[in-house]
């Protein structure tokens, strides 16, 4: 909307400011998506920090275990002391956490420092691709590489099984299977869909001018669509902001494969492709992973943390129900929801902007999809509200991050 793209003007100009900003008691009508980002990639880096303690007090143990016994366990012992002091001083920041979370309270999204599919299997939960290459005809074919060779994609699932059926694969299909494993799968018809594509930011980027910097823009290419969006690129940074959005309509299965791509503006010749990357968006668009818009941690119906999905919680929630072949979803009295042998509860009234209270069941319906994986049997992660890192590629330089 326009006044998402002021707000995102508006925080550009600010540059980085959503972190000091933050300081103070938030006010509910300055914060926007980038808060919510801030406030989320603190926290990663927080866990990071954790990790990285956690591993290194775990190979000091180890240290001093092998040490032991021998003279270099007295220089172990210095090294590791040292270390665990520096350690208590890490830490010891560790107990305002809770209160700064008090004054805070921004709801956070999930940060992935890699791409969704391999935090996911690659959505290939029952939609596997096959490259279908073309033979070798003559000598010259022999040293043409895989990709080069690729003349289409299959995409589908076998199943073989062994009559009659084991009972554990009869209790999995949830239904009696000799009608066939694949039951609820999509029809095959073409599907038209629309693609909105968030692109925040690149890190790192690989210098492409002389003067060691670079003037990145996006490209966009899916089906017929190609987006050069030149005009906005951003001059000499190699850890440009973009802060855009960009739709796309598209249809499945002929337009699935999604590219985005970062180039380097130059005023003379032509523009250099920095890196791209390429997202399957048929794979997560079929997933019972559910990868089409994240489910966020809280409903909302104004304010910066406005529920994005075309769908309610309500409505996902009785689809994935009726679709799973589950029990329920049953809302009762008190704040509680019943779906399969599971009792969910929460709140049951929502404010709107003008602080009208208004009873809903959305808040009970999100909590059983943020917890989806406890469902026995259909259940499975629900991918959350996100941002996704994925490492930019160039052909030229195969292998090498750009």
């Amino acid at each position: 909307t326009e006044e998402e793209k002021e707000k995102k003007k508006k925080k550009k100009k600010g540059g980085g400011g959503g972190e000091e900003a933050e300081e103070e008691e938030p006010d509910e009508s300055m914060l926007d998506w980038w808060s919510k980002y801030f406030a989320s990639i603190e926290t990663m880096k927080e866990q990071l920090r954790q990790q990285e303690a956690a591993a290194a007090e775990a190979e000091e143990k180890e240290e001093m275990e092998i040490g032991e016994g021998s003279k270099a366990q007295a220089k172990n012992k210095d090294k590791s002391k040292a270390p665990k002091d520096d350690k208590k001083k890490k830490q010891q920041p560790a107990p305002e956490l809770p209160e700064k979370k008090n004054k805070q309270k921004i709801d956070e999204l999930k940060v992935y420092n890699k791409e969704l599919e391999s935090e996911f299997d690659n959505f290939e939960d029952w939609l596997h691709t096959f490259n279908l290459l073309r033979g070798k005809i003559g000598d010259n074919d022999d040293n043409a590489t895989e990709e080069e060779r690729i003349v289409g994609r299959f995409k589908g699932s076998m199943c073989v099984y062994k009559v009659p059926l084991p009972d554990d694969v009869a209790k999995e299909a949830g239904y009696d299977p000799t009608f066939g494993m694949f039951q609820g799968i999509p029809s095959n018809d073409p599907i038209n869909v629309l693609v909105r594509v968030y692109i925040v930011r690149a890190t790192d980027l690989h210098p492409a001018d002389i003067n060691g910097k670079a003037d990145p823009y996006i490209a966009i290419k899916l089906g017929k669509t190609d987006i050069k969006d030149k005009e906005n690129y951003i001059s000499k940074q190699l850890n440009p902001v973009f802060g855009k959005s960009f739709d796309i309509e598209a249809t499945f299965p002929m337009e699935s494969m999604l590219t985005v791509a970062v180039y380097d503006w130059d005023l003379v010749g032509t523009d250099d492709l920095i890196g791209e990357t390429k997202i399957d968006l048929e794979n997560r668009f079929y997933s019972k992973h559910r990868a089409t818009c994240g489910v966020s941690q809280t409903y909302s119906i104004h304010g910066y943390n406005t529920w994005r999905d075309p769908m309610k919680p309500s409505q996902i929630l009785s689809k994935l129900c009726k679709e799973g072949k589950v029990d329920g979803p049953h809302f009762g009295p008190g704040g509680r929801v019943k779906v399969a042998n599971r009792v969910f509860t929460g709140p049951t009234e929502i404010e709107d902007e003008n602080g009208q209270k208004k009873p809903t069941d959305e808040h009970l319906a999100l909590a059983v999809l943020r917890h989806w994986e406890d469902i026995p049997r259909a259940g499975c992660c629900l991918v959350p509200e996100h941002v996704e890192t994925r490492p930019l590629l160039n052909p030229d330089k195969p292998g090498i991050e750009q």
